[in-house]
């Protein structure tokens, strides 16, 4: 074995190429995918933009047909396309060559399997050993497949294009797939489309496939002002994730655009359920049930809220990475649909983004703490305890609840790391908080 087994993760196979993840490891993951389907059925593979993905691609490929899964090649798309694609041409399982959000070294592949049953990375790695060897007693078929005329139209019927107001709309595609889907998603749309780094190129030579990277935002920020447009829009590599700038080029908060996304769901589904992961502003749960919803609170991963949507009847979720899903989607994520919601939405509101966001944020939350541990049980053992009076539970890691502010302290599946969340009902409390439950974990 010539690739390293780190690559298979709580969610995703993924590593730095060639050293880590290679085409000996797309073949086998393809034949371990077979061997999931057990040597039969039709599979869907698509691929981003990344300068690794074409050998990649070709690998997965070979390694499916060679254990007798028949391939439909829908190339280079964006990743809910595969996602979509699986859903809607009833395919028994979807591989998506990407690193998502990771620098240009990374890649990896995302799976599903039908139903929106997703392939985690440490459940292929055993499939590995067992996978199924033919000797190519049968090969799989390969075909070619142009998913982009039933995707586009699937995507944009989650808005009324009627609704639409001719919005000056900066969108920074990052040399990711962006750059291919919104042109063909925006036309015939009335936006004044400004494209910032819409050439497809995978060393991502203007900007970090993450958004969130420290600097990422800064030329899109300014674009955004210089053009005096409405609104700015930044996508990852594989489009799952996506990031809204206001017309003063602020980045919106990931939960508060949840909120813009519930709004538009709860106009169209009344009563529904909303899923949202436990570290969500306090504010989204009090806005769904403001606006008749159902808040359904999960624990931390796009996974779960998927989960949520496909077994407690919630009609969309989201989380603070910035993946949005939606039941009508076949319960997954994309950052396709969550654009075009919430400029439906913003040309509906007659109002700046800056303005909504600011009556959506009544709290003062504090970005992601991560800190260093040795014994993560041991320090979650000991939150609970000092905060005992607190309402407490342990959906994911432990949330503290109080009538003013409240924390979660819960461990990484990957790192030897605590990721810390604290929100207040103002600055003061939250800085005095956030620095007393840091001091509480740091002098144990």
């Amino acid at each position: 074995m010539s690739y390293n087994e780190n690559i298979f993760k709580s969610y995703d196979v993924r590593g730095v190429y060639p050293e880590e993840l290679n085409e000996e490891a797309a073949y086998d993951v393809g034949g371990a995918v077979a061997s999931l389907l057990g040597g039969r059925g039709r599979v869907v593979v698509g691929r981003d933009m990344r300068l690794s993905s074409p050998q990649l691609h070709e690998a997965m490929i070979n390694g499916l047909r060679q254990n007798g899964i028949a391939v439909d090649d829908i190339e280079m798309v964006p990743i809910d396309a595969v996602y979509f694609a699986v859903g809607a041409h009833n395919y028994d399982a979807g591989v998506m060559i990407t690193a998502s959000h990771n620098p240009p070294q990374y890649n990896g592949f995302k799976m599903m399997l039908k139903g929106t049953k997703w392939i985690r990375g440490r459940e292929i790695k055993d499939h590995i050993k067992d996978k199924i060897n033919n000797n190519n007693v049968y090969v799989g078929k390969l075909s070619l497949f142009d998913i982009w005329p039933t995707y586009l139209k699937h995507v944009l019927s989650f808005i009324t294009p009627s609704f639409l107001k001719p919005l000056k709309v900066v969108v920074d595609a990052g040399n990711g797939m962006a750059g291919k889907v919104i042109p063909l998603l925006f036309d015939g749309l009335p936006f004044q489309l400004e494209p910032l780094f819409f050439e497809l190129d995978g060393s991502f030579p203007n900007r970090p496939s993450n958004p969130l990277a420290i600097g990422a935002a800064d030329i899109c920020a300014e674009y955004v002002r210089q053009k005096k447009a409405d609104v700015g829009i930044m996508f990852d590599g594989d489009t799952d994730r996506i990031f809204f700038l206001d017309e003063s080029g602020k980045f919106v908060p990931a939960d508060v655009t949840m909120l813009l996304l519930a709004k538009e769901m709860l106009r169209k589904n009344p009563g529904a359920g909303i899923a949202y992961n436990l570290i969500c502003s306090r504010a989204v749960p009090e806005f769904i049930k403001k606006w008749g919803g159902q808040p359904i609170r999960t624990a931390v991963g796009y996974v779960n809220v998927s989960q949520a949507l496909l077994h407690q009847g919630a009609v969309m979720g989201g989380e603070l990475s910035a993946h949005y899903s939606f039941r009508e989607n076949f319960s997954t994520d994309s950052g396709m649909i969550a654009a075009l919601m919430v400029l439906q939405l913003l040309s509906q509101e007659n109002k700046p983004l800056s303005e909504i966001v600011c009556d959506l944020s009544p709290y003062a939350k504090a970005p992601e703490i991560n800190l260093e541990v040795d014994d993560k049980d041991a320090i979650i053992k000991l939150i609970k305890n000092y905060y005992s009076d607190a309402k407490i539970d342990e959906l994911d890691g432990v949330t503290v609840e109080y009538e003013d502010w409240w924390c979660n302290v819960r461990p990484s599946n990957t790192e030897p790391l605590l990721r810390i969340t604290v929100e207040a009902k103002n600055l003061e409390l939250l800085e005095n908080k956030k620095k007393e439950v840091v001091e509480l974990i740091e002098k144990r």
